[in-house]
């Protein structure tokens, strides 16, 4: 706020230095009112011991896929994934996630692999894929084997549909899911042991 030059005077104040005064005093209540001061973030809600957890989101990804022909109508690959998770809904586990993803595919049996989702603490929600196929839009089914930190014990399952936007001659691939849904129930953290110098 730019100073106010008030002149040298006793006895009340000069009408420069009242209005200077009432400037400052309706500039706190404009403040106040528009909600100046720190901004609060939102808590997160803290995982619950029991009861299922419901959740919505959506998975992209980039990799790279070696393919290995079986003959002239079947195919066999191994990929890699590394992309970002975000969730949405009341029930979710966690906002945001680095998701990681290894599978294998094949073009008549399906697909098989594991991923794992790393929070911003870094603890890691623990799962295994299984797909019906190989094609885009093919329906995959993940299912949550434990973790670490507050996933410890973690159970539950997860589906969506991939949904490939690059496939590359070089094997270079990106997608992203569709309709990624599912459902999470915490197991019981594991207790600390005695802390060091403990008696």
């Amino acid at each position: 706020m730019a100073p106010t030059f008030t002149a040298r005077r006793r006895g009340r104040a000069s009408p420069p230095e009242r209005g200077g005064r009432a400037l400052v005093a309706v500039g706190l209540v404009a403040c106040a009112l528009a909600g100046c001061g720190p901004e609060t973030q939102p808590v997160a809600p803290v995982p619950s011991g029991d009861g299922w957890r419901e959740f919505e989101g959506t998975w992209t990804a980039a990799g790279n896929r070696h393919t290995l022909r079986l003959g002239p109508e079947r195919r066999a690959s191994t990929a890699d994934f590394t992309g970002s998770l975000l969730l949405t809904g009341p029930g979710r586990p966690g906002v945001g996630f680095r998701a990681e993803a290894i599978v294998l595919s094949d073009s008549v049996t399906g697909m098989v692999g594991r991923a794992v989702w790393t929070d911003e603490r870094g603890d890691q929600a623990l799962s295994e894929l299984r797909g019906e196929g190989t094609a885009t839009g093919s329906r995959v089914t993940g299912t949550f084997v434990g973790g670490t930190g507050r996933y410890a014990g973690v159970t539950g399952t997860y589906e969506f549909s991939w949904r490939f936007v690059l496939e590359a001659e070089d094997g270079q691939v990106q997608g992203q899911s569709v309709g990624l849904k599912g459902r999470v129930q915490f197991g019981t953290p594991p207790a600390r042991g005695p802390q060091p110098g403990a008696h």
